[in-house]
């Protein structure tokens, strides 16, 4: 009987991930692939890879930027590693200093911040802290599946509504709806706002791209109750891949402004590190008829490069294709009355939270 070939388990493994390899992260000097002899592997326990959730007792938690390129200088992620999975995901590269995977292990094994609260309110009761809105879910969607049972970013925002703090939130994810008893007070006094990425409104696009995000139709859902609570929504298409979503440019801004949302951005796809050979193997397997098309339009917007990482054009990218993109989506924001400012939150009315040694004070 003829011996068959070893099967990776990487392969038996991706079911419902959005990787289709493990490559080892850019700081390992060794490169590790499990495969399977045959003896003593069931077949079917192998396709389901468990998320693995390992508690982070971290030091900070909200961490400062100086970018030209972001409406907010500081950020919250409660978070390492995100479940849904998304191919392009830019932050894929920080499991690396974890000495794992920017491929399967940054969406399969994740790490819970589980006293970030705690340090919010410790950061902000400082005598200098100088209050600016806080933007939670810059790197991780801080409504990925584990928080429904964590409920870190839920405790972040209690802290947050505590002091009137301004914050704003980006997320993929419907589950956004449980906070809305927190958010609607909030928005009423204008200290927050919503970004809701919606990249496509096909539902097996959407899978194969964010594969454990909310379906389209949920997120568009979630646009329509936030903004029915009295809660500003923008709408992220984030990010424009083209050949795959930039014809729903048009589509996606048309049915989120039906839905309630009033604010608008746009991101281009965003490949640095090892985000580039994830995402060409991510192509090659999902839309093999397309794939040299898609890495080529990326190349002539990155003056020849698959990535960009210079302030400025790295967002939005240069040359006629990136030109086109960009007047799309504006003339539509035009044509729909989409607002060009992201948020405009307040300030002054933050009040430091009160610290526990004066809570337990009280007794």
């Amino acid at each position: 009987m003829e011996q068959e070939e070893p099967i990776p388990i990487a392969d038996l493994m991706k079911r419902g991930r959005g990787a289709t390899i493990n490559p080892a992260g850019r700081f390992e000097t060794a490169d590790i692939t499990r495969i399977s002899d045959g003896w003593g592997t069931d077949p079917d326990a192998a396709t389901r890879l468990r998320t693995s959730v390992s508690l982070e007792w971290a030091k900070t938690v909200i961490t400062k930027n100086q970018s030209p390129d972001l409406p907010f200088d500081r950020s919250i992620n409660p978070y390492r590693g995100c479940e849904h999975g998304c191919i392009y995901c830019f932050a894929r590269p920080t499991h690396a200093y974890m000495n794992l995977s920017a491929g399967l292990d940054f969406e399969s094994r994740l790490f819970a911040k589980s006293n970030a609260a705690d340090l919010v309110r410790k950061e902000i009761i400082r005598k200098n802290y100088q209050c600016r809105p806080i933007a939670l879910g810059t790197n991780t969607d801080p409504y990925q599946p584990i928080e429904k049972d964590q409920q870190i970013t839920r405790s972040v925002l209690e802290v947050l509504a505590e002091a009137k703090h301004p914050f704003t939130i980006t997320t993929k994810s419907d589950l956004v709806l449980r906070d809305i008893d927190l958010l609607a007070p909030l928005a009423e006094q204008k200290l927050t706002a919503i970004g809701i990425s919606v990249t496509s409104l096909d539902p097996h696009l959407s899978r194969v791209m964010e594969p454990r995000a909310s379906a389209p139709h949920k997120r568009l859902k979630a646009i329509r109750q936030l903004s029915d609570a009295g809660i500003p929504v923008v709408v992220q298409i984030a990010p424009v891949i083209p050949a795959i979503n930039d014809m729903e440019i048009e589509k996606i801004l048309d049915k989120t402004w039906q839905a309630g949302a009033r604010g608008a951005v746009y991101l281009l796809v965003r490949l640095p590190y090892e985000v580039s050979d994830l995402f060409k193997k991510w192509l090659e397997e999902h839309f093999t008829d397309r794939a040299s098309k898609v890495m080529n339009l990326i190349r002539s917007m990155r003056n020849g490069r698959e990535n960009d990482p210079n302030f400025g054009s790295r967002m939005r990218g240069k040359g006629p294709y990136a030109d086109l993109i960009n007047s799309r989506f504006h003339k539509a924001c035009r044509q729909h009355g989409f607002e060009k400012r992201k948020y405009d939150l307040r300030t002054d009315l933050f009040t430091p939270p009160v610290p526990p040694s004066a809570q337990l004070a009280l007794f």
